[in-house]
């Protein structure tokens, strides 16, 4: 009898883990579908939509962007979090700008480090409105080192095993500002994997890298949908986050947006 149970349990085992298995593997044929057909907005798509989600469907900023930095920080310890990622430092700087992706890249930080990453924040042009002092404060009161001063070339290459860049989002309009050059060139010359936040900072929103010596991003996290210039991604991993997009409004703007599996709050692209 414990013998015949011993079996069932095996083929049960076994056929559990088949149908798990597809399951997941119809998973990733609908996310790939869905890929192909999945609207690329432009920026002023991009910035409608942002005002529809805070004047016709009553989201707050502050909600926005604690949903955003959220699914960042999960969408990081997806690719970057795991025992065989290539990412064996788990020290991370996040430079933040003074705008909602740099609000998103707060909270961010915040985020991982509660799963174990040790997250020091670059930010240097600050605002005085109570979210993002409370955002910085959240992290201070976290053990997070929050600083205005650039951090050299040889110190990130030497310290840390990822950046997040969170410097300048969607209503970004080229060229970058003097005061952001000396942390621009840092990251177009690091080694360090980079992950940009829905825009890789210093691209155009629609048209893609300026120049050859454009940022390079190990990966890029789309939020809400992702934006033209994800187009212009070369051999570099794609993430959507940001799970709180209405499905009317999903339909208005024909996003075609794909499935999120489970629990999850990012859906890997490539």
């Amino acid at each position: 009898m414990i013998f015949q149970n011993f079996l069932r349990n095996i083929v049960a085992t076994k056929t559990f883990l088949k149908q798990r298995s597809n399951t997941q593997t119809t998973l990733v044929r609908a996310v790939a579908a869905s890929a192909r057909k999945m609207k690329y907005l432009n920026q002023q798509e991009a910035i409608s939509v942002d005002e529809e989600l805070f004047n016709e469907y009553k989201f707050s900023v502050d909600q926005l962007m604690e949903l955003a930095g959220l699914s960042c920080a999960h969408a990081i310890n997806d690719c970057y979090g795991s025992p065989q990622s290539t990412t064996i430092k788990r020290k991370v700087l996040v430079c933040c700008g003074p705008g909602n992706n740099g609000g998103d890249g707060l909270v961010a930080a915040r985020h991982l480090k509660l799963m174990n990453f040790d997250a020091y924040v670059y930010y240097p042009k600050r605002t005085e409105k109570d979210l993002f002092v409370n955002l910085q404060h959240q992290c201070e009161q976290m053990g997070i080192t929050v600083s205005k001063d650039c951090p050299a070339a040889e110190w990130v290459d030497q310290e840390f095993g990822l950046i997040v860049d969170a410097l300048f989002g969607f209503s970004f309009k080229p060229p970058v500002r003097e005061s952001f050059a000396p942390i621009m060139e840092v990251l177009k010359h690091t080694k360090v994997p980079i992950v940009s936040v829905d825009i890789p900072s210093g691209w155009h929103v629609e048209e893609g890298p300026q120049d050859e010596c454009s940022l390079k991003p190990d990966c890029l996290i789309s939020l809400t949908a992702p934006k033209l210039c994800a187009k212009k991604l070369t051999n570099a991993k794609h993430y959507l986050g940001g799970r709180f997009v209405p499905p009317k409004l999903q339909e208005k703007y024909a996003m075609e947006l794909p499935p999120y599996e489970g629990n999850n709050l990012f859906v890997k692209l490539a």
